[in-house]
């Protein structure tokens, strides 16, 4: 149950587990899904979201596969379309496709080529900021398909990583910083 007198920040914190040595030792991973989980804290997470970049977005990209649990609830919020960011293989038609580095190898994001009006203004939604390959390369595939990134809307940030370093001077909200 989330206090309502708390802040979006105490609150990310009350609801995310630690979980120590995960995938591998030495990491701790955070898990937001007792967030999710949470009606209150979802609802006070969608709003924060929303709220900090309001009448600055026409779509909202999610990210394959957390960053979907926020955008599709950010998008009705907001009363605007949803750009799904998928891994390769995974949308039917013709894609634009951006390849990027991640720690151990490579991965391949797409969007549709035909979906959004070229020159929108797309608000990039994930869970978690760490190193921003993924965010980094999400943006660099709305670029390459001629929208504009509004910015990037985040629940947590991951401040160690420098991942904010990546994301080419856009707006970047992350809810809790650690």
């Amino acid at each position: 149950m989330t206090c309502v007198s708390e802040s979006v920040e105490q609150m990310i914190e009350r609801l995310c587990v630690k979980i120590p040595d995960y995938p591998e030792p030495g990491v701790l991973f955070r898990d937001l899904t007792p967030l999710f989980a949470d009606a209150a804290g979802f609802r006070r997470t969608i709003d924060a979201l929303v709220d900090a970049f309001r009448g600055q977005f026409d779509y909202v990209a999610g990210i394959e596969a957390r960053g979907f649990l926020m955008a599709g609830a950010v998008a009705y919020a907001a009363g605007v379309g949803l750009i799904p960011v998928r891994k390769a293989g995974k949308l039917p038609r013709e894609t634009f496709r951006e390849e990027y580095v991640l720690e151990y190898g490579s991965a391949v994001l797409e969007i549709h080529t035909d979906d959004v009006p070229r020159g929108a203004r797309v608000l990039v939604l994930d869970d978690i900021l760490a190193t921003g390959g993924t965010l980094g390369a999400t943006a660099q595939l709305l670029h390459r398909a001629g929208l504009h990134v509004a910015g990037f809307g985040l629940v947590m940030e991951l401040t160690d990583l420098r991942g904010r370093s990546r994301l080419g001077g856009h707006r970047v909200r992350a809810l809790y910083r650690v």
